[in-house]
């Protein structure tokens, strides 16, 4: 406000002025303020979370070697196997489907997929069949050793091995997508812990094996898993064309052969151990330990699949009761028949 007396208009006039000049001086840095961060921070930020990431894997990197000891170098660069860390969060992404997945169909109608399923199927018979072909000719132009077979004495095979095995990981990825499937068509009751169990931990196990053991005596196990994976995706992707269902009688023999499979490697396995040959002991003795809670878990699921069912068609029987033999039958009603006829031990 300004007070007009005579001997000072001249300084009320210099006062308005000095106002009207002040006035973008006290807003102008404040405005500029709000909008620097607009146009800086969005790449510093992109930047700064690009270098957290690259920290973060360096250190689990290093923790990981520190415990592991020293790579093979073979792999270095591959896809996904240089850092840990992407494996680990598809894993757990993985398990975050499986937990939120029934939840978010619970009031949703189920997809049938059955295309997509006859598609998926039977692009991993393929898959399979091919690691199965490239493993055993692999094996055979490298004279692998049943008892025991190193990392660096198959020359050129070593590295088809290599090759294929890292095929053979990435499958596991791949798979996953057996869940995803079980999530879309509501069938809950195939997700089980021995389901969940072996999917998430064998991407997990691959990675570690590809990085520090991926030829030698890693071959077996996974070429026998291949040939099993060639008769249950086969099964599988005929079982989505319903006119084919009658037909499939051999998905008992599947797990019987998955539990071979699990007993014929913990055999070679210790055979290595009894004859060492300079493949590292410690995986020897995990695998030998993992194949054991497969083992387990397989068994059991047999036991509850199969073994209780023949009771329970028997019983049924004694009372009269119809059941229709077409391979699958349970000797329960229709509807658990059905539940029963698709239940996987995968």
């Amino acid at each position: 406000m300004c007070v007009w007396y005579s001997e000072g208009r001249d300084r009320c006039r210099t006062t308005q002025r000095k106002n009207k000049t002040s006035t973008p001086e006290l807003f102008g840095p404040f405005l500029r303020r709000r909008s620097l961060p607009v146009q800086v921070t969005h790449p510093e930020r992109e930047a700064r979370t690009s270098l957290e990431m690259e920290m973060l894997n360096h250190k689990l990197n290093l923790y990981i070697d520190s415990w592991m000891g020293p790579r093979d170098p073979r792999v270095q660069g591959w896809l996904l196997l240089d850092n840990y860390l992407p494996t680990l969060l598809l894993t757990l992404l993985y398990l975050l489907i499986v937990w939120m997945g029934p939840k978010y169909m619970r009031s949703r109608q189920a997809f049938s997929c059955r295309g997509l399923l006859v598609i998926y199927n039977l692009s991993l018979t393929l898959l399979s069949l091919y690691m199965f072909y490239e493993l055993v000719t692999g094996v055979v132009q490298g004279k692998y050793n049943f008892f025991c077979q190193d990392t660096r004495s198959g020359g050129a095979a070593d590295d088809r091995i290599i090759n294929v095995l890292w095929w053979y990981y990435f499958s596991k990825l791949i798979e996953f997508m057996d869940t995803f499937f079980f999530i879309l068509r509501k069938n809950n009751h195939q997700i089980t812990v021995l389901h969940i169990y072996h999917h998430a931990t064998m991407l997990n196990i691959w990675w570690f094996v590809m990085n520090w053991v991926p030829c030698g005596h890693s071959y077996f196990g996974a070429c026998l898993n291949s040939f099993i994976h060639v008769l249950m995706y086969s099964y599988y992707g005929l079982s989505a064309v319903p006119a084919m269902r009658p037909y499939l009688w051999w998905k008992k023999y599947i797990t019987q052969g998955q539990l071979l499979q699990f007993v014929l490697t913990v055999i070679q396995t210790t055979c290595a151990v009894v004859w060492p040959c300079g493949f590292p002991m410690g995986w020897l003795y995990f695998q030998i330990c993992y194949m054991i809670t497969l083992i387990i878990l397989f068994l059991n699921f047999y036991v509850q699949t199969y073994k209780k069912r023949g009771v329970s068609q028997r019983k049924e029987h004694q009372n009269g009761a119809a059941a229709s033999m077409n391979g699958h039958s349970n000797g329960v009603s229709s509807k658990e028949n059905i539940k029963h006829r698709k239940l996987r031990a995968d």
